[in-house]
């Protein structure tokens, strides 16, 4: 029959020894880390400067609100963007088949619209917008400053641009933007449809 006393001693020398050992440290890290809770992280919200110096005030924030997307079929892949500043309207061919045509407003002298050849860098379903003066994050949709869809074409110091749509009808047809195309919901909604991430966006004068 074992003393009580030494089995008593010699279970808490072994028990010491365990806790000692780095296979005891890393289960008891493991536990600790699968027992505290996980806090849902914020969306970091982009802080981009305009060509005037102010934040660009059509830069989207995506969220769980809206819905990022990337696809470019065989059909997206032969279409292609020319944006005539001039005329303030965006053209899409097939192509070189012009298979329709859009009226959209620019950006303004300020605050220009980059001129050149550039690639849908991303598409968002929904976009959310916050007002860079006032900090409010204003729920997606037809009476969002950005509308119903966004579809970015470009990014640089100056912000980053793209098409989206825009609840101001009178400016269409205008040079009123930040830098972004303005375009009806109905339309920024239709292209949407028929563009997909890398498909070519050519803006001339």
């Amino acid at each position: 029959m074992v003393n009580a006393k030494v089995f008593g001693s010699h279970l808490f020398l072994l028990v010491l020894a365990a806790m000692r050992s780095p296979l005891f440290l890393l289960s008891a890290t493991f536990l600790l880390a699968c027992a505290t809770p996980a806090f849902a992280q914020s969306v970091p919200i982009p802080e981009v400067a305009s060509a005037a110096g102010a934040s660009n005030a059509e830069l989207p924030i995506v969220s769980p609100g809206a819905e990022s997307v990337s696809r470019l079929s065989p059909v997206t892949a032969e279409n292609r963007l020319v944006l005539s500043l001039e005329a303030r309207r965006v053209y899409l061919y097939r192509g070189e088949m012009l298979v329709s045509s859009y009226p959209v407003a620019v950006g303004t002298d300020e605050t220009p619209t980059p001129q050149g050849q550039f690639t849908v860098q991303q598409m968002v379903v929904n976009p959310v917008w916050q007002s860079p003066w006032t900090g409010e994050v204003h729920e997606p949709g037809p009476d969002s400053a950005l509308g119903l869809r966004w579809i970015e074409f470009a990014a640089s110091d100056a912000g980053a641009f793209g098409f989206h749509g825009t609840p101001t009808l009178e400016s269409i047809g205008k040079a009123a933007s930040n830098g972004c195309v303005r375009m009806r919901n109905e339309d920024v909604v239709a292209l949407f449809e028929q563009v997909g991430v890398g498909t070519s966006v050519t803006v001339q004068p």
